[in-house]
């Protein structure tokens, strides 16, 4: 499950199912989902969820990164965070909460899906970056538009 996971970074439960069966065989929905929440709980992976997905698991984690979401074909990329060290953000006011993880959304086109409209549209289209990491398109077409989406993880201290 872990290689599954490792081998093709934010991908969903049914695309993980997929692998797991090519290499292992018949395997049940159910033991995908109790090992990914087993694994998730452990701090072996992490789940994350953009608005307008479903849930999509990663093998990096403990560093507090956050992720860009392709509005138009669903790819996500991992994206570093901008000041470092975990949580990357400060609450304005963090209501007595020990706050140990910010998660940040940023939606936007990916170079790929810029690339397609400008050619369709007769425009030039841009370098793609080497860093665009690809995965798993299978996000809901109808996600919301919004320009970014912030949820902070909080732990009472």
């Amino acid at each position: 499950m872990l290689s599954a996971v490792y081998g093709h970074p934010h991908a969903d439960t049914d695309s993980i199912i997929r692998v797991v069966r090519q290499d292992l065989g018949e395997v049940s929905h159910q033991a995908v989902y109790d090992v990914l929440r087993a694994l998730t709980a452990a701090g072996l992976l992490r789940r994350i969820q953009p608005s307008g997905s479903v849930a999509r698991y990663e093998s990096r984690v403990g560093d507090n990164h956050h992720h860009v979401v392709c509005r138009s074909c669903g790819a996500i990329a991992d994206v570093d965070c901008a000041v470092g060290a975990a949580p990357c953000l400060t609450a304005f006011d963090d209501h007595g909460f020990a706050i140990d993880e910010a998660e940040v959304t940023y939606w936007a086109r990916c170079p790929e899906c810029v690339a397609k409209s400008e050619a369709a549209s007769g425009g030039s289209s841009p370098t793609l970056g080497a860093r665009h990491q690809r995965s798993n398109k299978a996000v809901d077409a109808e996600q919301p538009r919004s320009r970014a989406t912030s949820h902070l993880k909080r732990t009472a201290g």
